[in-house]
């Protein structure tokens, strides 16, 4: 059974089809990338997955389990975490403070307990600050922690805000354009943390990038989208040598 699974799913907007028919799986512990030109329908797809558009047609499951229709929060909880295109972090709050919210999703916090039974919350307040220097050690952000997340350079946000989405305890992460903003040197080093971050928390990540060096060179499995409808599927030495994918990119076919 596939960890993520859509079956012909269609998002349309009005008259327009955003995506249409679409399949695609994501395995457990895979590497896996969602490409295709500007679009192609690709963000809206994970604005599917997450909660943040209904699907007008078609089924997205979970572990076995239905979520299209299910509030954005609610999937979170089910163990799907994601990061934006357009960086969306507490600009104002520390680095220590924009992981730890990460882990206040999941906490028992509320007016009752914060008044009642302080003594939780102020041991739980504590786990949840080890918890995310714990995060930050292994992303190797913790002689940052200190600064306001607006004071570190773009490259660094990006990895902020995964560390930021780990902290909710995610079996499926996924990346919107985690590259982009990243010189040669940090690209290759995002690779590497892609990599470590799937073997330590034992997790599946679907990623949407346009770095095809850093596509072909991590993921395991790619799906490929034009105008909304799936075009191919594979390896990446299978993508690459496909005609349709070809003529997607160059907007020409392969003779």
């Amino acid at each position: 059974m596939a960890l993520l699974e859509l079956k012909n799913v269609s998002k349309v907007f009005g008259g327009l089809t955003a995506v249409g028919n679409l399949d695609l799986t994501v395995e457990e512990n895979q590497i896996a990338a969602l490409i295709g030109p500007n679009g192609a329908g690709k963000t809206t797809v994970f604005n599917m997955i997450t909660g943040a558009y209904k699907v007008s047609e078609g089924d997205i499951t979970f572990q076995g389990e239905r979520i299209s229709g299910l509030k954005p929060h609610k999937i979170v909880e089910k163990g799907i975490a994601r990061t934006f295109q357009n960086i969306r972090l507490f600009k104002k709050a520390t680095v220590l403070e924009n992981v730890m919210t990460g882990f206040h999703t999941k906490s028992s916090g509320g007016m009752f307990n914060i008044i009642y039974n302080p003594v939780k919350i102020s041991r739980e307040e504590a786990e949840i600050r080890e918890k995310s220097i714990e995060i930050l050690k292994f992303l190797h952000l913790e002689d940052i922690m200190g600064l306001e997340a607006c004071n570190i350079p773009y490259g660094t946000q990006r990895l902020l805000e995964i560390g930021r989405a780990l902290a909710t305890g995610p079996k499926l992460l996924l990346l919107d354009e985690p590259a982009a903003g990243m010189n040669s040197t940090e690209k290759q080093e995002l690779m590497k943390t892609i990599y470590r971050i799937r073997d330590k928390y034992h997790l599946s990540v679907l990623l949407v990038e346009h770095d095809m060096e850093l596509v072909m060179g991590i993921s395991e499995n790619i799906t490929v989208v034009n105008f909304g409808r799936r075009i191919a599927n594979g390896t990446a030495e299978q993508v690459q040598t496909n005609p349709a994918v070809i003529e997607a990119y160059l907007g020409r076919s392969e003779e």
